[in-house]
């Protein structure tokens, strides 16, 4: 695989990851408005298979498909951009541990 097709690759994924994080979020706001997908898709003028679309977190969605369904829901749209997070936990820096003396570790002694 080329560098190229990787990039493209993690291009697609991060794509899809934000996508699934506005759906879900744009779910939960809906739920804590106690807003139904028809009053969302009457609100902003599209048909209902349209907010489906969106909610399916698979859609392609757009600066303006979510400002539209902000304005529709009288909330802001918040978009920032942020240092990655690791993907895996750094493995810590190798010491030497001390010995544990008979004393220390609360073991009695056998001598």
């Amino acid at each position: 695989m080329s560098f190229f097709a990787r990039g493209e690759n993690n291009v697609e994924l991060a794509g899809a990851q934000l996508a699934r994080q506005a759906s879900a979020s744009l779910a939960g706001l809906l739920a804590g408005l106690g807003t139904s997908r028809a009053d969302l898709a009457k609100a902003m003028g599209v048909s209902p298979g349209r907010v489906s679309q969106i909610m399916s977190g698979d859609a392609n969605l757009t600066i303006r498909t979510l400002a539209a369904a902000a304005e529709a829901l009288g909330v802001d749209v918040e978009i920032k951009f942020s240092p990655r997070r690791p993907h895996s936990a750094q493995p810590l820096p190798a010491s030497t541990p001390e010995p544990l003396s008979p004393r220390k570790s609360g073991v009695p002694s056998h001598r």
